[in-house]
């Protein structure tokens, strides 16, 4: 995945100093992360993320289309509630992931930067005879990212708002509650979470943020890591099941009719287990030094049983937050102890950096 090729206009504001990788185009911070974190937590900043993809969708078929094609069950879609949405292959692996929301004649749709031509090249060939007109629009709206929970209020801009860590209620009308979450339900770490993304004009993008502090993706993404909350082209590889990544709590629904990939989804949760699992990382921070992406995590090699000294998985994402320290999701083997001893390479040939994990998809 690459950025939006046009850098945002807010990288010209006072101390941005602009993102890397997936996220360039935009700042990956404004001067002091750490600060840029608490004024999120406390629903103050807002964080440019206008190098995300946009695509519409529209026509009277739009959403019937879009949920026989998804793994949302989208008919009957309520305007203005956002949902979210997983494109997945025909062995159940997840090529998109879908930030979505209806406004009542257009179905608006955010994803990760650089992914917004493969999704709608694949959509146009899903057309057929519906009666649906995909566009990507990228060139022309931004994405905004606040810390609040609300819909969007009349005279404001589209809002998505992001359901996790809720879980979609699998209930058929008249029976007891069912629900499917590979992490925990009570007591997860995002519970209260409010995020959403304001989708504006590009040419108001800076009017729309008005006199609000700015917080860069460095501050987002550690509010992320911290809510266990995955994101495609992180926490996802070639061979990534829903199951492995807890989304199944927010972004399948197992009641719904058929898409590309359900037996596969089907399969793994009634028959099987997912082959690996996400954790939570907290770091050693005594050294001072971040894990790169991708950094191999292994079994320490004092620890005992028959994964001691072997590599078990690698990190998704690394962070510092402001208040636990250094942080990071890896995908590991699922037959990992929840209480083994880890090392994660360090990047620069060290000795490694010692963690602990915490469960989030159950062994």
């Amino acid at each position: 995945m690459t950025g939006y090729a046009v850098p945002s206009p807010l990288l010209d504001a006072p101390g941005a100093v602009a993102a890397e990788g997936v996220d360039a185009g935009v700042a990956g911070h404004y001067g002091d992360p750490m600060r840029e974190q608490r004024l999120l937590t406390e629903g103050l900043a807002a964080v440019d993320l206008s190098n995300r993809g946009v695509v519409t969708v529209t026509g009277p078929d739009r959403l019937s289309w879009l949920n026989s094609m998804t793994t949302q069950a989208l008919t009957g879609l309520t305007p203005g509630v956002g949902t979210e949405s997983l494109v997945l292959d025909p062995h159940g692996h997840v090529e998109h992931a879908l930030h979505l929301v209806d406004d009542g004649t257009t179905t608006w749709i955010t994803v990760e930067p650089g992914t917004a031509p493969a999704l709608v090249a694949w959509l146009e060939r899903m057309r057929f005879m519906l009666r649906v007109e995909v566009a990507d629009v990228t060139d022309r709206y931004a994405v905004i990212g606040e810390p609040f929970g609300a819909v969007a209020a009349p005279g404001e801009p589209v809002v998505w708002v992001d359901p996790w860590p809720g879980v979609i209620d699998l209930t058929p009308s008249g029976r007891a509650g069912r629900i499917a979450a590979y992490g925990p339900v009570d007591g997860h770490p995002a519970q209260g979470r409010r995020w959403r993304e304001a989708i504006v004009p590009r040419e108001e993008l800076a009017t729309y943020i008005d006199d609000r502090p700015l917080a860069g993706v460095l501050a987002a993404e550690a509010l992320r890591v911290a809510a266990w909350r995955p994101r495609l082209g992180f926490e996802t590889d070639h061979r990534t099941l829903v199951h492995e990544v807890d989304w199944l709590r927010s972004a399948v629904h197992l009641n719904k009719g058929c898409y590309r990939g359900q037996e596969a989804v089907a399969r793994v949760h009634n028959l099987g287990k997912p082959p690996r699992r996400l954790v939570f990382l907290h770091l050693d921070g005594s050294g001072h030094v971040l894990p790169p992406r991708g950094a191999e995590v292994t079994v320490a090699g004092g620890g005992t049983g028959p994964l001691a000294g072997r590599a078990v998985g690698f990190v998704t994402s690394v962070a510092h937050h402001f208040e636990t320290g250094p942080i990071a999701l890896a995908l590991v083997k699922r037959s990992l102890p929840a209480d083994a001893p880890l090392i994660v390479a360090d990047g620069i040939g060290g000795p490694g950096i010692a963690a602990s994990q915490e469960v989030i998809v159950a062994p």
